[in-house]
């Protein structure tokens, strides 16, 4: 379990990247037209922003080898809402006390 992205929905997905662009930030990556990843300068962690409805919370996102797997391997970690396919692989969302994290994995 590695965590690779903070998690943060956001109502103005341009704003957003262009607030933390005026930090120094760099884009990562982009997926279709409602995600964007930022690296922060000296992090390995980047942080997603996403602007699509229906995703939870804010939150960390850790990747796994396989999200079904590490699910059954962890009956202590229940499904907030959903497992869902993304572009590349699979993505949970977990409910814990008092927050949300996700677990997700990606093919090979």
């Amino acid at each position: 379990m590695q965590l690779s992205f903070l998690f943060q929905p956001v109502d103005d997905l341009a704003a957003a990247a262009a607030h933390y662009a005026a930090l120094g930030w760099e884009e990562a990556w982009r997926q279709g037209d409602h995600t964007i990843a930022l690296q922060c300068p000296g992090l390995d962690t980047q942080l997603m922003l996403d602007d699509e409805p229906g995703w939870g919370g804010p939150g960390p996102m850790y990747l796994v080898d396989d999200v079904q797997a590490w699910l059954d391997a962890h009956p202590v970690a229940q499904v907030a809402t959903r497992i869902a396919d993304i572009p590349g692989g699979r993505v949970a969302d977990i409910q814990a006390p008092g927050h949300v994290y996700y677990v997700f994995s990606v093919e090979d």
